[in-house]
C-alpha cells in the first residue's frame, strides 16, 4: 500500500469515474529504507498531480523498541548468575546446618572464612582504610613461609587487614594463618572466630607443625608492647622478644618475609592508658583516645586512615645446618636484620605518604 495514489473526485467528472494510474518508476537508488516516509500525490485538473502531506503517524511507544540479541544475552546471564548465588548460599547453609563441612586441627574452617569472613573484612579493608599493598610476589607460590610484621593500632585490626591482603592479591590464592596471644583465646565469641579464621596460639610448636605443612605463617613480635604503645610512640617498634620466630623459621628451613603497615597507628590515637582500670579488667591496657571513652560506643569507630602493607624481600634460612636453631648469636643477627628491614621500610612509607587519610 506504499506505492497507492489517491484519487480525488471532481465536480466536473462523472461521479465513480477513475483516472488511469501513472506508470510506477524504480531507477537505481530508488529502494526505500524501513520507516522512509513515501510522498503521496494528489492529481487535480489538467494532469496537474500535486504532494499529499501524511497524517501524522503514532510516536514508536518505548515497549514498542526492538530488545537486541546482546542485551538478551546480558539479562540472561545476569538472572543466570543470580541463580547460581542463590543455589550456592542454599548449599552454603545446608551444609551448615548438617555438619557437613571441615575443619582442621586447629578450627580453621576454609570455606566459612572465604564466604562468610573475608566478606565482612573486606569493605572495611577496601573502602574505609583503602588498603594498598606492595611487594605481594615476595610470598611463594608454595611451601612454608613466616612473615613477620610491625603491631600497632590498640585494636589488632592490622592482622587483620593484612590477612585480607595476602587472602585476596596473592596469586597463588594463598591464605594467612597468624599467631595471636593467649588473651584472643580466651574471650567469648572473639575465640571461636579467631579459631575460624585460621588463627591459633603463638607458640613454637603450633607455628613449626604449620609451617611444615607448608602454610604460610603470620607473627608480630611486638606483642602488646606494639599494639599499646602511646601514640607518641608511633612507628618505632618496640622490642622484638628473644627471636623465638627465628628459630622456628631455621627449623623449618622457612624465609623470613618481613612485613611494613602504615597507618594502623593513627586508627586509636593512644593519648593514655588507664593501668589500674587494666589490672581490674585482667587487660594488659585500658586505652584512653581522644574519642573513648568520651563518646561512648562512637568512640570504638576508628579514623578512616589510608594504609599501606608491603612485604619485603624473603629472608632464606634454608641455607643453615639444623643445629643453626640453638645457635644465639645467629637468632639475635637474624632478628635484628628483620627488625631493622622493617623499621627502614616504615620511615621510607611515611617519607611517602602525602596524609594520613588519603
Amino acid at each position: 500500500m506504499a506505492d497507492a495514489k489517491v484519487i480525488p473526485f471532481d465536480d466536473d467528472r462523472t461521479r465513480g469515474s477513475a483516472v488511469p494510474r501513472p506508470p510506477r518508476r524504480r531507477g537505481a537508488g530508488s529502494r526505500r529504507k524501513s520507516g522512509e516516509h513515501v510522498p503521496v500525490r494528489e492529481i487535480g485538473e489538467g494532469g496537474e498531480v500535486g504532494e499529499v502531506q501524511p497524517l501524522p503517524t503514532r510516536a514508536m511507544a518505548q515497549d514498542d523498541v526492538p530488545v537486541t540479541g546482546e542485551e538478551r544475552a546480558r539479562e540472561g546471564a545476569d538472572a543466570g548468575g543470580l541463580e547460581r548465588r542463590i543455589a550456592g548460599g542454599l548449599s552454603f547453609l545446608r551444609r551448615r546446618l548438617t555438619g557437613d563441612y571441615e575443619v582442621d586441627d586447629f578450627g580453621y574452617d576454609e570455606e566459612l572464612t572465604d564466604q562468610v569472613l573475608m566478606s565482612m573484612l573486606r569493605p572495611l579493608y577496601e573502602k574505609y582504610f583503602r588498603v594498598e599493598v606492595k611487594g605481594i610476589e615476595n610470598i611463594p607460590a608454595e611451601g612454608g613461609a613466616l612473615i613477620v610484621a610491625n603491631h600497632s593500632g590498640t585494636l589488632p585490626l592490622d592482622g587483620l587487614m593484612m590477612q585480607v591482603a595476602v587472602h585476596d592479591h596473592h596469586p597463588a590464592d594463598r591464605h594467612l594463618r597468624l599467631l595471636a596471644a593467649d588473651l584472643v583465646f580466651v574471650l567469648p565469641v572473639v575465640n571461636e572466630l579467631a579459631r575460624k579464621l585460621g588463627h591459633t596460639l603463638a607458640c613454637a610448636e603450633d607455628a613449626e607443625r604449620l609451617l611444615g605443612q607448608g602454610e604460610v605463617v603470620g607473627v608480630m613480635p611486638e606483642g602488646f608492647k606494639g599494639i599499646g604503645k602511646p601514640f607518641g610512640e608511633r612507628y618505632k617498634l618496640q622490642r622484638f622478644g628473644r627471636g623465638g620466630f627465628v628459630s622456628t623459621a631455621l627449623r623449618q628451613g622457612a624465609p623470613i618475609i618481613p612485613c611494613s603497615i602504615v597507618g594502623a597507628e593513627e586508627i586509636y590515637p593512644m593519648i593514655g592508658n588507664a593501668k589500674t582500670l587494666a589490672r581490674v579488667l585482667g587487660i594488659p591496657y585500658f586505652p584512653l583516645t581522644p574519642t573513648f571513652p568520651w563518646l561512648g560506643p562512637l568512640g570504638a569507630v576508628p579514623l578512616p586512615t589510608k594504609w599501606t602493607i608491603q612485604f619485603g624481600e624473603p629472608i632464606p634460612t634454608d641455607g643453615y645446618p639444623p643445629e643453626a636453631a640453638e645457635d644465639p648469636m645467629l637468632m639475635f643477627n637474624l632478628t635484628d636484620q628483620v627488625r631493622e628491614q622493617i623499621q627502614h621500610t616504615l620511615y621510607k612509607l611515611l617519607v611517602q605518604r602525602r596524609s594520613v587519610f588519603f
